[in-house]
């Protein structure tokens, strides 16, 4: 089945909870502020909560950030001072998120919506090279056969995530294509509106090559590969 993916996200969400206030080195904020990290393949929640009367918190998703927000998990401990969610599959797109808290007294509230952002801990600004590719995967040999580069427009990152870097995206009209090995359609993000774009390797489903297309107002502007490896370099 044909799968688009214009800029959203579909979040399968794995709750993590602890019962310390204190952090190791880290301190999330306190609601109604939070914290969304972009990781290695998936997108961390983490805060701290100063409500010990709650009873439920709601993690909500928006693709715009002002509408049509949709719970898609819940906290397992909502009294807990600390807690931490990770989203182990986002799909292309900017990540927006926001809390909903359920008091005793039936009185609710929200938190502020955050973006996700990237963990500026993870070394993630490089492209993987045919090196990289080698050190991360001894076993594939392709650099080994054919000479090959990564794209300037879509390629893997050290956290083991694709970029797609279109600067033009504004004023031109973009898609982008993506295929298993073999030929077999994965999915496209029918229209990219933003100069810079993080897939998460997640939705790749696996490691390994992968082949992508990209179109520029309908006329194609390059085929090439990438290669998402299971392990990452930080």
């Amino acid at each position: 089945m044909k799968q688009i993916v214009s800029n959203a996200i579909v979040i399968i969400i794995l709750s993590v909870a602890c019962g310390s206030v204190k952090a190791q080195g880290y301190t999330p904020p306190v609601l109604p502020d939070f914290s969304a990290l972009i990781k290695t393949g998936k997108i961390q929640l983490d805060w701290i909560s100063g409500f010990p009367d709650a009873v439920q918190i709601g993690v909500q998703r928006s693709l715009d950030s002002v509408l049509n927000f949709t719970t898609i998990g819940y906290a397992t401990y909502p009294s807990n001072s600390r807690n931490a969610y990770l989203d182990n599959k986002p799909l292309p797109g900017k990540n927006y998120y926001r809390l909903f808290i359920l008091f005793k007294n039936n009185r609710y509230m929200y938190s502020k919506t955050v973006l996700a952002i990237a963990d500026s801990t993870i070394n993630a600004g490089e492209k993987l090279s045919a090196g990289d590719i080698a050190t991360l995967n001894p076993e594939n040999k392709k650099e080994a056969v054919i000479p090959w580069k990564p794209s300037n427009y879509i390629y893997t990152t050290a956290d083991g995530n694709v970029n797609i870097r279109l600067p033009e995206a504004p004023n031109k009209k973009y898609q982008v294509k993506f295929f298993e090995p073999d030929g077999a359609f994965l999915f496209e993000v029918e229209k990219v509106t933003e100069p810079f774009l993080i897939l998460e390797k997640a939705i790749f489903m696996h490691a390994g090559w992968f082949n992508f297309e990209i179109y520029e107002n309908g006329r194609l502007l390059e085929k090439w590969n990438l290669y998402i490896p299971l392990n990452y370099r930080s």
